[in-house]
């Protein structure tokens, strides 16, 4: 352990030492008032000292300094009780062989008693009711049955969830007479400096990573754990190896309950914990956002959005939406996705000056008419075809929309000069193999050309992975085949993806608009950090787990081979970009030459003509010349592809 980690213990140590030597000069003034110097002032100074030694060793072998006073209650003001009795207990024979006891007042040994548990616990209630704010937590912990047929839990995290959920199981039951279903028998925490305290007389036994000593030695000590419960927010990869060590040892890991669900004051809200969701297995760190940023980029202001019926489109109109701008206009092709999405912030924002607009990106003449209409000063172009296999069979239907659609957007966007226009894209713009991923690199290339010249309008392209459970990921595609029985379908064991929550993407896609253009050029390219990759055959055989069934035995898993236009691994960045921080983290910022604007705009009208044309073999040439890095499929493998 390092000196940081005995920093709390020292302190309160030195705290109680100086309470008792202040408790037994206290005590004997209280006795004998102004006359206490005349009557034992020979006495008092070893006197002090004998007290105070005597209680820091008691308190020491009693672990005081174990207990966290963040978390102080009952059970610590029963464990302080019983220490200031055993240090009267002690100090009064000790005095006696030393003093007989001649200066020292009888009656002062019940003042000294009294006076010095005033002294310890004060502070420390004190301390806990600054921190809650009131002190009705001070009986949360009762004498009920500690143990009988509970199930014996091993915590992981020792934070306000784990102090909460402690303090319900110790309650021992409910208003209505149901009984707590859990007993708490130790936790473990990554903080070095708690490690080895106590939180309501449960111990913070050791580190995260130590859970199967841990698990060991209870077992040992013939109190083997049968639950690993996660009581805070804990990184993707900390919780995969924690199922991996559960599955090992034979235990089940679940999430405690929300915060929110203590404070009903039931039993049953309590113990009804949650299962671990696979946003938890993939989940990072969560990011520091710059919240007054991303408001002001927002508030007030009249904002566009394409494609806001769809997965990143309806969760950027949320939290778009929450941020108060003057007016917002929702923009899709799908009838039914935009109703959806319209009701949603109808019911959310009902006040929120709104408009629900039917219309394709392919159309630019619907575009201008609508950015001339509504007048946003922030469009977000959400709006793609992103099925990899669904856009490998329809090539032209994929340039008609990701290309052709953005370059109408920012030619009118530039046109109305409008304030800002946000892309989104893809990890598999970079070095594509897929049509898809081609049609997202161009689209990009586009938005950085027409960025680097004058015009007013900024142009910014926001790039990330795999965003969990949008339509056509491979999570939903788990969950359905889990559903069923399985198998689960996996195209390769050493496929790997990056992943992303919805939410996670959209608040770094405000966070990265947010950030004031670092390029002097303009047409800024923000990649967010996605952490590690993932292998997709791991997170198969993690989802079988996390349904309590076991992979290969109860579920099989198949591997179905690399679909048309997907690549082994996913990467976040070009060869030719340069990478460099910028004021937030999560966000970096690409650099590289942009294309020439006016070469890019003569491909893109050969491009669009022959896609227009259902012309393929020349629409796929014309990919490859604008981006060399795609890898096109061999014409023997394009049997089935649209015309």
């Amino acid at each position: 352990m390092t000196k940081r980690g005995f920093r709390r213990p020292f302190v309160a140590a030195l705290h109680d030492l100086f309470m008792a030597a202040l408790s037994f000069v206290l005590s004997l003034y209280l006795r004998l008032g102004d006359a206490m110097m005349a009557q034992v002032g020979d006495f008092l100074a070893e006197g002090t000292v004998l007290f105070t030694v005597v209680c820091g060793l008691v308190f020491w072998r009693m672990r005081f300094y174990r207990a966290l006073w963040r978390y102080a209650s009952l059970p610590d003001l029963i464990a302080l009780t019983k220490g200031v009795t055993l240090a009267i207990l002690v100090f009064v024979p000790l005095l006696f062989l030393a003093t007989r006891l001649i200066d020292y007042p009888r009656s002062a040994v019940v003042i000294n008693w009294f006076v010095l548990l005033a002294l310890l616990g004060g502070p420390r209630f004190l301390y806990r009711m600054i921190k809650d704010g009131g002190i009705g937590w001070a009986l949360a912990r009762t004498s009920g049955e500690q143990s009988g047929n509970r199930i014996p839990v091993l915590l992981v995290g020792a934070g306000d969830a784990a102090e909460m959920f402690i303090r319900e199981m110790a309650r021992g039951g409910g208003r209505d007479g149901a009984r707590a279903p859990y007993r708490v028998i130790g936790a473990l925490d990554d903080d070095r400096r708690i490690i080895g305290g106590q939180i309501h007389g449960v111990r913070i036994i050791g580190a995260i990573g130590d859970v199967a000593a841990v698990v060991d030695k209870l077992t040992r000590q013939g109190e083997r754990p049968q639950r690993l419960l996660l009581s805070e927010r804990i990184d993707g990869e900390t919780v995969r190896e924690l199922l991996d060590a559960a599955d090992k040892l034979g235990l089940t890991l679940a999430r405690l309950p929300r915060l929110t669900d203590f404070q009903s004051g039931e039993i049953e809200d309590a113990a009804r914990l949650r299962p671990i969701a696979v946003e938890d297995l993939l989940g990072r760190a969560q990011t520091v956002l710059d919240r007054p940023a991303m408001s002001a980029l927002i508030e007030g202001k009249r904002v566009l959005i394409t494609g806001a019926g769809g997965t990143i489109g309806a969760e950027l109109t949320r939290q778009v939406a929450s941020y108060g701008p003057a007016h917002l206009v929702l923009f899709d092709n799908s009838e039914f996705n935009l109703y959806e999405i319209d009701l949603d912030i109808a019911e959310h924002h009902a006040d929120l000056s709104r408009k629900a607009v039917l219309g394709d990106v392919r159309d630019a003449a619907r575009i201008e008419q609508v950015l001339a209409q509504e007048k946003p000063a922030i469009v977000f172009h959400a709006a793609a075809f992103k099925h990899v296999p669904m856009v490998e069979a329809n090539p032209n239907e994929g340039v008609l929309t990701n290309v052709i659609g953005t370059r109408n957007l920012a030619d009118a966007c530039r046109a109305a000069r409008i304030e800002t226009m946000v892309m989104i894209s893809t990890d598999k713009a970079v070095n594509p193999s897929s049509v898809m991923g081609a049609t997202k690199r161009i689209a990009e290339l586009y938005c950085q050309a027409l960025g680097a010249g004058a015009g007013g309008t900024r142009f910014v392209t926001v790039r990330f992975g795999n965003v969990l459970g949008s339509t056509g990921s491979v999570v939903p595609l788990f969950q359905r085949q889990l559903a069923a029985g399985g198998p689960l379908t996996v195209t390769h064991p050493d496929m790997t993806r990056f992943f992303m929550t919805v939410r996670e993407a959209v608040e770094l896609v405000l966070q990265a608009t947010a950030i004031e253009g670092s390029s002097s050029r303009g047409g800024e390219i923000y990649v967010l950090e996605m952490g590690k990759p993932v292998l997709i055959d791991d997170l198969a055989r993690q989802m079988i787990r996390l349904a309590g069934l076991r992979p290969d035995e109860d579920i099989a898993i198949e591997y179905s081979g690399v679909r048309d236009g997907e690549k082994m691994h996913e990467e976040l960045f070009h060869q030719d970009e340069t990478m460099a921080p910028t004021s937030r983290a999560g966000v970096l910022l690409a650099t590289s030459q942009p294309a020439d604007l006016d070469e890019l705009r003569r491909l893109l009208s050969e491009l669009a003509a022959a896609a227009e044309a259902r012309r393929t073999a020349e629409t796929f040439a014309l990919i490859h010349r604008i981006v060399p890095a795609y890898a096109p499929l061999d014409e023997s493998a394009r049997v089935g592809v649209a015309q």
